[in-house]
């Protein structure tokens, strides 16, 4: 699987652990940067890039970190298609992908350990994403894209 990684400064670190933890899992890793922690990066360039990676199938999927998760969070969910989620264990990761079909996976290297987030990591990659109720679901979050993308005089 192609997985797209992206982090600012503050995530560097982790962000470069989990590269190297994708790459033994013999997974492909399509870095979008940042290349080092020591300077100071905005994480919106960060996030987005991630996402754009996943909405135009470079990457299968993408994981973005920062300080808290947050700010890549909200930046990766402003492009249209991609469901970004917070995750701060396994648990959470492993939901978000079953209930939600998270397709970028949001790291907070400032509140988790590299353990907490390497176990979330490899739940989120091997969960499936749910069927059933969850689809209805997903089909309005679908939906909310569209609208913003009517709003915005693109495609419906």
């Amino acid at each position: 699987m192609r997985i797209a990684l992206g982090s600012d400064h503050a995530g560097y670190d982790l962000k470069a652990l989990l590269v190297s933890t994708l790459e033994g899992w013999d997974h492909e890793v399509v870095d979008v940067g940042t290349v080092n922690a020591t300077d100071s990066v905005d994480y919106p360039d960060f996030g987005a890039a991630v996402g754009r990676a996943v909405v135009t199938g470079d990457a299968d999927l993408g994981v973005a970190v920062c300080g808290s998760g947050i700010g890549v969070s909200i930046a990766a969910n402003k492009v249209p298609g991609v469901r970004a989620a917070l995750a701060h264990d396994a648990t959470s990761a492993r939901l978000a992908r079953e209930h939600n079909h998270a397709n970028v996976l949001c790291l907070g290297a400032r509140l988790i350990g590299a353990p907490v987030a390497v176990d979330a990591l490899d739940a989120w990659l091997h969960a499936t994403p749910g069927e059933g109720r969850h689809l209805g679901r997903i089909a309005k979050l679908d939906e909310l894209d569209r609208h913003v993308a009517q709003e915005k005089g693109g495609p419906r």
